[in-house]
């Protein structure tokens, strides 16, 4: 069974940094695309950042030039730098991944923003 297992949330003050990690495992494949989502309390699901097993990337508007996805496909696991947080980015994360013939999410891991 893949799972995928989120890491590095927590509490930051406006303006600070978090780097977020997500590692599948029980898989043998390599991963297609992951992705990052958020989803603030009363609020819609949104995708943040993704990236490609050939390493494009792509970022919501809203978070380009402060968030930065990496990853190591060959690990199957891929990273969330956010910097210049701001307090209406407080969410909780969600790690994404689509593997072939198959799709799995983390169970995710909040980010609040607060001074």
């Amino acid at each position: 069974q893949v799972q995928l297992v989120e890491s590095g949330g927590g509490l930051v003050q406006p303006g600070g940094s978090l780097r977020l990690s997500c590692a599948a495992s029980g898989t043998r494949f390599r991963f297609n695309v992951m992705k990052w989502y958020r989803q603030a309390p009363g609020k819609q699901r949104e995708e943040v950042a993704g990236i490609t097993s050939g390493g494009n990337t792509n970022y919501a508007d809203s978070v380009k030039g402060r968030f930065t996805i990496s990853g190591d496909n060959g690990k199957n696991t891929v990273y969330l730098q956010m910097n210049s947080l701001k307090p209406e980015e407080t969410a909780v994360y969600y790690c994404y991944a689509d593997f072939p013939g198959y799709r799995v999410w983390g169970q995710g891991t909040q980010v609040t923003v607060s001074s």
